[in-house]
């Protein structure tokens, strides 16, 4: 019996909320330890996958993607069906279609056990950095205006990874991979404090000091997070 008569191509359609989790990165991380060819693309329904190899190997494959899936995703359906085989040995990360949009968008996740250990370290580069985030954690809802959950279709489009986190973004291995908020201080989002009338008056780290200085002298201050503002201040000063 050929190889050939002993393998087979699917293709899966995941729906749920399967963008902006993960998904992808552990796709191919599955597909690569399973030593399956094809790929993995979101589209408006939700994520598209073609894999090819070895009969086993497909079925350890969908076995494993319905029943330990990433901690963010739920995976509400999966059509499969047998397709003709291409031949392809290697598996990759396809850019998304845009296709009419009809899946559900993770909802902004708060930071991670990974990220907050990161934070509060010194020898880190995101030490202490506000806006640090994981394909685990961070925002989603809020920072999106189009399908698929791509960064072109986020907020993060205005900003350009820099060399250290661009090498992230795109190492399979890294937790980073495909972390469409991913951004550091060299190349996100930065900190200021402006006051009532817009004027900035603080940046940087000097702004979270400065927003404890005044909320002790009983002033309230409005901090902007995922989706909203937080107006803060000491409900024990009259």
């Amino acid at each position: 019996m050929s190889a050939a008569s002993t393998s087979k191509r699917l293709r899966l359609r995941v729906f749920g909320v399967v963008q902006g989790v993960g998904f992808r990165p552990f796709v191919y991380q599955l597909a690569v330890r399973n030593a399956l060819g094809g790929y993995v693309l979101n589209d408006g329904g939700g994520v598209l996958i073609e894999i090819e190899g070895p009969d086993a190997a497909t079925e350890t494959f969908v076995e494993t993607l319905l029943s330990a899936p990433p901690p963010l995703a739920r995976i509400d359906d999966l059509s499969r069906e047998a397709v003709p085989l291409f031949g392809e040995t290697g598996f990759e990360i396809r850019r998304s279609e845009a296709t009419e949009a009809f899946t559900m968008v993770s909802p902004d996740i708060a930071v991670c056990d990974a990220c907050t250990a990161e934070l509060m370290d010194p020898a880190n580069r995101r030490y202490r950095y506000p806006l640090i985030n994981c394909t685990d954690c961070g925002p989603r809802y809020s920072i999106i205006s189009a399908l698929p959950y791509d960064r072109p279709n986020t907020s993060m489009r205005f900003f350009s990874m820099c060399p250290e986190c661009g090498a992230e973004y795109n190492d399979p291995d890294n937790r980073r991979y495909h972390a469409q908020p991913i951004s550091c201080f060299d190349c996100g989002p930065q900190l200021s404090m402006t006051d009532a009338s817009g004027r900035t008056v603080e940046t940087d780290e000097r702004c979270v000091e400065a927003a404890a200085r005044l909320i002790a002298e009983g002033r309230i201050v409005a901090v902007k997070g995922l989706g909203g503002f937080h107006l803060l201040c000491d409900a024990t000063n009259e």
